[in-house]
């Protein structure tokens, strides 16, 4: 492999941002809309609040007092069979608290360390060396495939009867579970969603469910029929893992390499610097293109939010719309050019992580945030230390409607 040559030596916070600020537009690229900077929280005419503020963000996803009203829930409402147990995703209270604490040893870091890390790097090389081979590539089907198979390993969708479970996944999330509608074209649409569940159920969920049953595995799945759950039950906890752990990561190692590409100071600082300075800079990406962009809470009961200007109260019932990418640009937070991407950069709060909202924040923080650094990390070294590599075609940008975030499509690279 050839390595990109660099000889920069000092770390981030001792010589300041490697980024080139020069840009008008600053350096965000994948925001779907300009966010009201004058508008921190406000109740729009369908009667759904709008939170923009970051500390008035990280009160709502922490408080006891609302619920997850997001990721589409709906769908998993259509898939046919007996549902006892929502997804954790959907949990709330004990229960939710429980299950958190039963499944997070499958993503602490020792964990991610000890289980997937030779798994991460072997598959990393693979991809890596494949794209070499072939000089060219789409790069967000290659990221569909690491992020796939990493999480894959983590749920323990390792029994599949054929392959291609990354194609099956991609079409479900996709197209979705389909709307019936007494029409050719709405009977076609569910026919097709049901086929598309069905397809990953019987291919690749069911032949898991079988394997661990036989042996049970320290993963997820092995942990939920422990628990007794019906392939039902599993096959909604695989799909939300899938959304979580999948299709996220694979957005996010994309973008990350597209700022890093089309930075030669800001790879070569990457490439040169010790794994904690580079988590530094993907935290400082993630914060600026957070690859689910709203997250939706309800309240249960009234919630009090204190501001400047005085208390407002939400009450009981409303929907919450969390504006993530407005929160991680809040200038009493992130301070001067909020927009610009600068790792390092000096942040204001109690107890403010890099990447600020990007993973979510309170009881429904998404477990996987060290995966899906890990993950990344491996895998855009190998990729960034070729040093030819270059953008063919700059990536197709789109938004989803599942993850309130955006996709990135037709990426082609070259090498």
């Amino acid at each position: 492999m050839t390595v990109f040559e660099t000889n920069v030596a000092q770390p981030i916070r001792q010589m300041g941002c490697p980024v080139d600020h020069s840009h008008p537009y600053g350096s965000q690229k994948t925001a779907r809309s300009v966010e009201p900077t004058d508008r921190p929280l406000e109740r729009d005419a369908r009667g759904v609040w709008h939170v923009r503020d970051f500390e008035l963000a990280r009160t709502v996803l922490r408080s006891t007092t609302t619920k997850q009203a997001g990721f589409k829930a709906e769908l998993l409402e259509k898939i046919p069979g007996t549902l006892t147990n929502p997804p954790i995703l959907y949990m709330e209270g004990k229960e939710h608290l429980e299950q958190r604490k039963q499944t997070a040893r499958y993503f602490t870091p020792a964990a991610t360390d000890k289980r997937y890390r030779q798994f991460m790097t072997e598959l990393a090389n693979t991809l890596v060396a494949e794209l070499q081979q072939q000089g060219q590539a789409d790069l967000s089907k290659v990221t569909m495939n690491l992020a796939v198979n990493v999480a894959a390993r983590v749920v323990g969708l390792t029994s599949s009867r054929l392959p291609g479970m990354d194609r099956r996944l991609d079409a479900f999330f996709r197209e979705g579970v389909g709307e019936f509608r007494r029409t050719p074209r709405g009977i076609f649409d569910f026919l097709t969603g049901q086929v598309n569940v069905l397809a990953f159920l019987y291919l690749d969920v069911k032949p898991a469910i079988a394997a661990r049953k036989r042996q049970p595995q320290d993963d997820v799945i092995s942990h939920l029929v422990q628990l007794g759950r019906n392939d039902r039950e599993i096959l909604t906890e695989c799909i939300t893992y899938g959304a979580a752990g999948m299709v996220t990561t694979r957005e996010f190692i994309g973008v990350a390499a597209w700022h890093m590409i089309e930075q030669p100071a800001l790879r070569a600082r990457y490439l040169a610097a010790e794994e904690s300075e580079r988590y530094t800079i993907l935290h400082e990406i993630l914060r600026l293109e957070p690859v689910v962009g709203h997250l939706f809470r309800r309240t249960t009961a009234d919630l009090l939010l204190e501001q400047t200007d005085g208390p407002t109260v939400i009450p009981a019932g409303s929907l919450i719309d969390v504006h993530i990418t407005a929160a991680n640009l809040d200038p009493e937070v992130v301070g001067a050019a909020p927009q610009q991407l600068c790792p390092g950069r000096k942040l204001h709060g109690d107890r403010v992580t890099e990447m600020l909202l990007s993973f979510g924040d309170g009881h429904h923080r998404c477990p996987g945030a060290y995966v899906a650094i890990q993950e990344s990390d491996i895998f855009l070294q190998r990729l960034l230390a070729i040093e030819s590599l270059r953008i063919v075609q700059e990536p197709q940008l789109s938004y989803s409607e599942l993850s309130n975030g955006y996709e990135l499509r037709r990426f082609l690279v070259a090498c």
